[in-house]
């Protein structure tokens, strides 16, 4: 069975001065970066997502702080913590995602492949999951 969690490290330079990580389409970013947006102030025991897109990948990149991700292909459920702007996950699309346990500083960034869509949203679990597992719906007759 495939992983979910599909970690990409991105590698520091630096020197005395500080270090530096440099995010680049089409290198250490599988795809155009067409948006970036940043989670950040959420509330103590307050989660987000729950949400999968029908089209859209992205990366999430924890920059300050810690939260814990969880991603779920309909058949599987998998949690990393994003704790290191070292490191990011690859949300692919038609993945469920859910963010938990955001520390106080947490500021998480996201990288996306798509501009903002409403109409790319599955908000709905059992949508997603007809969505991703192509389950056909039962329609009343």
């Amino acid at each position: 069975m495939k992983k979910l969690i599909e970690l990409i490290d991105l590698p520091v330079f630096g020197d005395e001065r500080g270090s530096l990580i440099a995010l680049e389409s089409h290198k250490n970013i599988p795809f155009e970066i067409k948006r970036t947006y940043c989670i950040f102030d959420t509330k103590e025991g307050v989660s987000r997502g729950f949400h999968a897109h029908k089209n859209l990948n992205q990366i999430a990149v924890c920059l300050i702080g810690k939260c814990r991700m969880v991603l779920d292909d309909g058949m599987q459920r998998e949690e990393v913590w994003l704790d290191a702007p070292t490191k990011g996950v690859h949300i692919g699309k038609l993945i469920w995602r859910e963010m938990h346990d955001f520390t106080e500083d947490c500021v998480l960034m996201v990288l996306a492949d798509q501009h903002y869509d409403p109409e790319d949203y599955i908000k709905d679990y059992t949508e997603f999951l007809e969505c991703a597992n192509h389950v056909p719906t039962i329609e009343n007759n």
